[in-house]
């Protein structure tokens, strides 16, 4: 696989595991601000972060790149939810994310 199928397939499973995949229940219980009642918002954080490395890992071949993926797609929403940064911001970070997995695992993983 190149960098550029690796990238591509990441950027995908990004966009679907934070649209359909997410849907409204994860979006809005998530949110440490406002969460549902009766879900606690940090296993709802927890449970879309790993949809999100899952698929990290998977493409990658790397459980280490999967579980980086979880913290820091977990920092960067919880960050979001908090109103610290933008949803373009936390869009833009997204995907700094995926460029950096994929350049690792090309470099040094292949």
């Amino acid at each position: 696989m190149t960098f550029i199928q690796m990238l591509c397939l990441m950027l995908f499973a990004h966009a679907l595991a934070d649209f359909p995949l997410q849907g409204d229940y994860l979006s809005m219980a998530k949110n440490h601000r406002n969460p549902l009642p009766g879900t606690p918002w940090f296993i709802a954080l927890v449970a879309h972060a790993t949809i999100q490395g899952g698929f990290v890992g998977v493409i990658s071949g790397s459980i280490c790149l999967g579980l980086a993926e979880t913290v820091a797609h977990a920092a960067t929403d919880y960050l979001k939810c908090s109103e610290r940064i933008s949803y373009s911001s936390d869009q833009a970070i997204h995907v700094a994310c995926k460029l950096a997995w994929a350049s690792i695992a090309m470099l040094y993983l292949r």
